[in-house]
């Protein structure tokens, strides 16, 4: 039994050069970021600055009229797919699939509800419009411009004026009541990110937040899944007011950074390398989970960090404490990979003419000097190994060569490792 929350939307689905193609919206000279959208030429220059190093991105687009403008093209592309999306929704989707009945935290469309598996209870209000996401998706070596990305990622924009307010919250925690999960997960905070909310109203909110996660019985594990944060203000909300009640953290190659820098007390990292090598990710892993460690144990107070897992493009990476509640870390490190690649090919099947290894032939386990290097084995390709009071699980993923869509790979990969551990 497991829980998520909150939000939920419809995405929609495109290629992303093909979209601003069809708006008329032509390359920029000047890729640079911004933390909101106002108009087509930051839009222009935001897509450019994260396309190019294939680094995935999500922001809210103040612009109404522009956002109506990107959808109704959208409506229009050919090849455009709608889905159910939100990490909360997509999470608990995955959830089901893999075995569990999950409670949902969302304010959904009938349809929407419609579309659910049968092993999902929804907790939240019934709206008439779901609020629509774009996807702007693109492949390894797509061209905009004098631009070619990297690696395939997606950008999202956004306009979405339900699920910042957390609206099904109340809800949510009456339901859960009753419930008996083995597990919480709380995620879509980056909806909040740059809102603009009145004067102390997110910290309210996130506030009552706070409430339910540490009036969570103990033997509910809690689970925070990170998201594309580039508001300041919202981390250290979030730090101080949500990752302190979760036993176990999830997050890309970007938001890794992101979070240790801001506990290192420096700020907001908002492009990181989207490809870092396994030793370097390592390090950042072991300094998180000593950091968060630390604070917990200086507070005295929410629950101590016992698992942390980071999903990369070429391999996955968990830490877990030794003697914690988590279980089956190797095969949920395997189970992640997999993961990985069915969600982003699409397929059920794994076939490895669309897939390669970008994987080094050996890691090593950190960059200080001397460190071990392990081999990867063939017949045993996930490696595990024992340090400090835990246990470090790496395995390479089969990387997806004919993408099919790469929004909702964080989720699908973090809720498939989840279900094998509780």
């Amino acid at each position: 039994m497991s829980a998520a929350g909150f939000g939920g939307c419809v995405d929609i689905i495109v290629d992303g050069v093909t979209l601003l193609n069809k708006i008329g919206l032509p390359p920029t000279e000047q890729p640079l970021h911004h933390d909101i959208i106002e108009n087509a030429e930051q839009l222009a220059q935001s897509f450019a600055y994260f396309f190019a190093p294939g680094a995935a991105s999500e922001r809210f687009v103040v612009n109404e009229t522009l956002f109506s403008v990107l959808v109704e093209a959208s409506r229009e592309l050919p090849g455009n797919r709608w889905s159910v999306g939100g990490n909360a929704p997509v999470m608990a989707g995955r959830m089901a699939m893999e075995g569990c009945d999950v409670l949902l935290g969302g304010s959904f469309s009938s349809e929407f509800n419609e579309v659910l598996s049968q092993h999902i209870t929804v907790a939240g209000n019934m709206i008439d419009e779901p609020d629509i996401h774009l996807i702007l998706e693109y492949p390894s070596g797509a061209t905009w411009g004098p631009y070619t990305s990297r690696r395939a990622n997606r950008y999202i924009v956004h306009s979405d004026d339900h699920n910042p307010y957390l609206d099904s919250l109340d809800e949510f925690e009456k339901k859960l009541r009753d419930f008996r999960a083995d597990l919480l997960v709380v995620g879509g905070m980056q909806m909040m990110d740059n809102f603009p909310f009145r004067q102390g109203e997110r910290e309210a909110l996130l506030g009552r937040l706070s409430h339910l996660l540490s009036s969570a019985p103990l033997e509910t594990s809690v689970h925070f899944e990170m998201a594309s944060f580039v508001d300041e203000g919202l981390m250290v909300h979030l730090m101080k007011l949500v990752l302190p009640h979760a036993d176990s953290l999830g997050m890309n190659e970007q938001e890794l950074p992101n979070l240790l820098s801001l506990f290192r007390g420096s700020n907001v990292t908002v492009l990181s390398d989207p490809n870092p090598r396994v030793a370097t990710v390592l390090d950042q892993m072991r300094e998180l989970y000593r950091l968060v460690n630390q604070q917990h144990q200086l507070s005295g107070s929410g629950r101590p960090l016992t698992r942390l897992h980071v999903h990369t493009l070429a391999f996955q990476a968990m830490i877990v404490t030794r003697g914690s509640q988590w279980k089956n870390t190797m095969s949920a490190t395997a189970k992640a990979s997999l993961t990985a690649n069915r969600h982003v090919c699409g397929s059920s099947d794994i076939d490895p003419n669309k897939a390669r290894l970008i994987m080094d032939e050996s890691f090593s386990v950190s960059r200080r000097e001397g460190s071990q290097r392990i081999p990867l084995q063939e017949s045993r390709p996930v490696s595990c190994w024992d340090e400090d009071n835990y246990q470090i699980c790496v395995a390479p993923v089969l990387v997806c060569t004919e993408v099919y869509q790469t929004a909702g790979g964080g989720d699908n990969i973090s809720a498939a490792g989840l279900v094998l551990q509780i």
